[in-house]
């Protein structure tokens, strides 16, 4: 089962056990966050919401609170007049735990196998 969840004005499609980066959620390291604006939810049948599924949810788990590589942008104009900037975008890394299609049917990430000795 997937679905497609929106966060931020942005959509994602996501299974359980995806690592996606997304604008970034006030939300510490090792918490859990339910995404409620589900928007499609797909498998063997497929749920398409008017404007969000009702019922269906994501559950993540904030991974790490980053920032992106850096952009350097230069600005010129005729003459002498040169400028130098730099932008580094905040992110948030989510792992899907689970995916709820509002119907009772529930899909969640395996658990990682444990490491031996």
């Amino acid at each position: 089962m997937y679905s497609v969840v929106e966060i931020k004005g942005h959509q994602y499609k996501v299974n359980a056990g995806d690592l996606i980066d997304v604008e970034k959620i006030d939300a510490e390291v090792g918490k859990t966050v339910d995404l409620d604006q589900v928007l499609l939810v797909g498998g063997e049948s497929t749920l398409v919401g008017l404007p969000t599924v009702k019922g269906a949810k994501v559950v993540a788990q904030v991974v790490r609170q980053a920032r992106t590589r850096k952009l350097i942008v230069f600005t010129r104009k005729p003459g002498s007049y040169r400028k130098k900037n730099g932008h580094r975008q905040h992110y948030t890394g989510l792992l899907i735990t689970e995916i709820h299609d509002g119907k009772g049917g529930v899909v969640k990430a395996e658990a990682k196998a444990k490491k031996t000795k």
